[in-house]
């Protein structure tokens, strides 16, 4: 494996967060806050608490899977199309290096940033609501299982789109939809039976559900339900984007 190809990208990808520190870090930091301020102060006054948990604390976990989610996605896309836009990706692809080289470099990249965004709004969130990790270990496995899942999308929308409109298309009109209906803000056993097994076709459900169950010990689905299905999306990610590279897919022409 050619660590120093994976290194010089990887830190290459570092360096563009930190030179866009407002747009990568702050911006999603603050719009965090301002979600706190909104569902937490006006919706939380009329909603005590939800299975026992107060709901200013029971919306963080949801509020740190829909940054984590978006900006996975977001990092990912523009750190591969970029190179498309500009005529380098040939360089990448005619130099002595594996796409599983390439791919843990953008990917592991995109995960990094989440990661360390993820961290940062549950430590803002500390600040509006007291917060308990019953299962810190489970609650890295999920935070890193569904960064590198969704970094992995977004590589496949980076790969996929051939304007800038196409990568914006996925993250507004599928993700963050998806995250808000996938129990971020509620718990799924709060509606209809009927519309109980309607969400269940959301895999944002497991994420949330299984992320939550770390902190507070409860979940709407099975935390074993949650992690296969997590792991299921990653290596359907994983299968998609081996078969772009060895296809040439949006890649060689």
């Amino acid at each position: 494996m050619n660590l120093h190809a994976i290194r010089a990208i990887y830190l290459f990808e570092m360096a563009r967060t930190w030179r866009t520190l407002l747009q990568s870090i702050v911006s999603p930091v603050i719009s965090t806050a301002l979600y706190f301020v909104v569902f937490g102060s006006a919706i939380g006054s009329r909603i005590a608490e939800v299975d026992g948990v107060s709901y200013g604390a029971f919306i963080v976990p949801g509020l740190v899977m829909l940054s984590l989610l978006t900006q996975s996605v977001s990092n990912a896309s523009f750190g591969i199309y970029f190179p498309k836009f500009t005529g380098t990706i040939y360089e990448l692809l005619s130099a002595p290096i594996s796409f599983y080289e390439i791919v843990i470099a953008y990917v592991g990249a995109a995960a990094s940033k989440s990661i360390i965004l993820g961290l940062i709004i549950l430590a803002t969130a500390g600040l509006f609501v007291p917060l308990h990790i019953e299962h810190p270990v489970w609650m890295t496995v999920f935070l890193v299982l569904t960064a590198v899942t969704f970094s992995l999308l977004g590589f496949i929308i980076g790969i996929w789109a051939d304007g800038f409109e196409k990568l914006q298309v996925v993250p507004l009109l599928v993700i963050t939809p998806l995250t808000f209906l996938g129990g971020s803000f509620y718990s799924i056993h709060m509606l209809p039976p009927a519309w109980q097994t309607v969400t269940l076709f959301n895999p944002v459900v497991y994420l949330v559900s299984g992320f939550r169950w770390s902190f507070y010990g409860q979940a709407d689905v099975s935390v074993a339900t949650s992690l296969v299905m997590a792991m299921v999306f990653l290596v359907v990610c994983m299968l998609v984007v081996r078969w772009m590279f060895a296809t040439g897919y949006k890649l060689k022409n």
